[in-house]
C-alpha cells in the first residue's frame, strides 16, 4: 500500500521500486474506485499477457521503451505514450531494451 498521503504532487518515476528477478510494482493510490500504481521492468522482464473482469486498465508509459502485448501484436512503446486495455481485452508489456522501464498503470475499479 502507498504511504503517500493525497492530495500531493510526485515524479512518479521516484516511487518505481525494481526487482533483478521480475517487474516491480508499487502503489501509489489506492481506494474502491481506483488504484494507481507502477510497474517497473529491468531490461528483458515482462509482465505476461492477462486480462481483467470488470476492470478497465490504463497504462502511461513514464520512462523507458518497450512493447505494449496484445493478443496477435505488439505495439511499440516509449515515454509520453498511453494505452487503454478495456474489461477483458488480455495485455502486458516487455521491457526488450537496454534501459530501464517505468509504466504508470491506473485500474478502474480498484481490485
Amino acid at each position: 500500500m502507498s504511504d503517500l498521503e493525497h492530495p500531493t504532487a510526485i515524479r512518479p518515476a521516484q516511487h518505481a521500486v525494481f526487482h533483478p528477478e521480475k517487474m516491480g510494482k508499487s502503489t501509489l493510490f489506492a481506494s474502491e474506485r481506483l488504484l494507481v500504481g507502477l510497474n517497473a521492468f529491468e531490461p528483458g522482464q515482462e509482465h505476461a499477457l492477462h486480462a481483467h473482469a470488470g476492470m478497465d486498465k490504463v497504462y502511461w508509459v513514464v520512462e523507458g521503451r518497450g512493447l505494449f502485448l496484445l493478443e496477435g501484436r505488439e505495439i511499440a512503446m516509449e515515454s509520453g505514450m498511453l494505452l487503454v486495455a478495456p474489461e477483458g481485452v488480455p495485455h502486458g508489456v516487455r521491457n526488450e531494451g537496454p534501459e530501464r522501464l517505468v509504466v504508470l498503470a491506473l485500474l478502474a475499479p480498484a481490485p
